[in-house]
């Protein structure tokens, strides 16, 4: 049997605050557990819904220091089986007696540097030995780090493989050095321009970079991209040089949980045969409860994100005026900046028939407006993969994307010359190469109604489940493993 261990500060359905979260959900599930022991180990955060939290069981306590600044910690074990994955948490109510995961970075970096001491620290307590630690961004970037330095000389650990998975390289975990001695208690050598200095501070993510043995990221474009300036937030030159263990593997999405189908958070279940019909309904419903204009052939522009500068709004903003128009409609559901917020806010003041600014996030709507919506809007700066325009396929939903990282490796342009492609793309990042690419996309709803209808087809037919990516990460952990 081989065993696996996933460190991660979210995953479904315990704790969400973006795409990791789904990853680390809905991978683990995938594997043979013939072949397979993979688990999960995550913060014990006070936001767990109770309904999961109720039913965890005490596995024991003891005390362990981690730095001069911790010298003396709590850490508790909490253990819970959910869908035949064995999940551990880490409870400790200074770090993680908030609702939600993530504070301010000074307070970040100090939980989470206890969270990647504390994983290893609980292994020989849990008497699991995992042959590999699948780490999962930065807040989990000190464990290949402690694992070859400071646990090295136990014979416990020896031989323990990690990958350290990158789902967005912007964020990195960083400190002044002097503080983060003192919080990690690693030595002096270690912070220095190949090891975790980082511009004069020091980076977590860097940490796990160095030190893990792969590096994976979450789309093969993303993966090629952040080896440049443009792209690699000051690290291009660590990953060029590590580009031999890096490796993309796109996301995947947990179809038990976006089928249209069978999906009970929409008003009507449809499959690809009854596609126009079903997608009709959703709409029709969805545009009532919105207060939208109520009319079949309205041409419906989803868009669901966090409202910041890396998912292209300030392109919407730029095109906003000219994509609303008397036969469309524009349908946001997200909270960010606050700037954003207001903006769409504003649009849908100005034109309550023609657009819905939803400034929350409500699964449930967003489940409705994939399964209504005719189109997804998705302009990025850069997207490492992406999970909305994964989504919108299988309910038939087509998206409009910038052609950058994830959204370039999932969306097949349009050719309508050969009847080809599932999506539209733009290559630059400029507003009116998104005005025209929104332009076409009408021109085809409208115009070439048939030529839509085979898109979709294509769409809801295309498998972007777990079941693909999982082989490839298999590949990887047989690799390192050795057997």
């Amino acid at each position: 049997m081989k065993k696996i261990l996933f460190a991660a500060s979210e995953c479904v359905p315990f704790m969400k605050t973006g795409g990791l979260a789904d990853v680390v959900g809905a991978l683990p599930k995938e594997f043979d557990k013939n072949e397979w022991d993979v688990r999960v180990v995550m913060p014990n955060y006070r936001g767990i819904p109770e309904e999961y939290r109720n039913n965890f069981e005490y596995v024991t306590h003891f005390y362990m220091g981690v730095g001069p600044y911790i010298p003396n910690v709590h850490v508790g074990i909490m253990k819970y089986v959910y869908n035949g994955i064995t999940y551990y948490f880490i409870d400790n109510l200074d770090y993680f007696g908030a609702w939600e995961p993530y504070s301010d970075t000074r307070t970040d970096v100090e939980r989470f540097t206890f969270f990647c001491k504390a994983v290893l620290s609980i292994l020989p307590v849990i008497d699991f030995r995992p042959d590999l630690i699948h780490c999962h961004d930065w807040q989990t970037g000190l464990i290949p780090v402690y694992l070859k330095t400071e646990f090295a000389a136990n014979p416990f650990f020896w031989g323990i493989k990690t990958i350290m998975t990158i789902h967005n390289l912007r964020f990195q975990g960083v400190w002044d050095i002097k503080t983060m001695r003192g919080l990690s208690g690693l030595p002096d050598e270690l912070f220095t321009p190949d090891k975790l200095e980082f511009k004069k501070d020091a980076s977590m993510l860097k940490g796990g970079i160095v030190y893990s043995d792969f590096i994976t990221t979450v789309s093969n474009t993303y993966a090629q991209e952040i080896q440049t300036a443009y792209y690699g937030e000051g690290l291009d030159g660590l990953l060029s040089a590590r580009n031999q263990s890096l490796f993309g593997i796109v996301n995947g999405v947990d179809y038990a949980l976006y089928d249209p189908s069978n999906d009970a958070k929409i008003y009507r279940n449809y499959t690809e045969r009854d596609h126009k019909e079903g997608k009709a309904a959703n709409k029709a419903e969805l545009q009532k409860q919105l207060g939208l204009e109520v009319n079949p052939n309205k041409y419906m522009i989803g868009l669901i994100s966090r409202l910041t500068d890396q998912k292209g709004l300030d392109l919407v903003r730029y095109a906003m005026d000219k994509i609303i128009d008397d036969n469309t409609q524009v349908v946001v559901i997200g909270t960010g900046d606050p700037a954003y917020e207001e903006m769409f806010r504003y649009y849908a003041w100005c034109n309550s028939d023609k657009v819905s600014a939803n400034i929350l996030y409500s699964d449930d709507l967003a489940h409705k407006l994939y399964a209504a919506a005719d189109s997804f809007l998705m302009p990025s700066l850069f997207e490492p993969c992406g999970l909305t325009q994964i989504i919108a396929f299988h309910y038939g939903t087509i998206p409009i994307v910038r052609e950058t990282g994830g959204l370039k490796d999932t969306v097949i342009p349009l050719n309508e010359f050969e009847d080809t492609g599932d999506g539209f793309s733009f290559s630059n990042y400029n507003g009116e190469e998104l005005i025209n690419t929104v332009n076409y996309s009408k021109y085809i709803y409208f115009e070439q109604p048939e030529l839509w209808n085979h898109m979709v087809a294509r769409a809801m037919e295309k498998d972007l489940s777990w079941g693909v990516s999982k082989k490839r990460y298999e590949e990887l952990y047989n690799t390192l493993i050795g057997r």
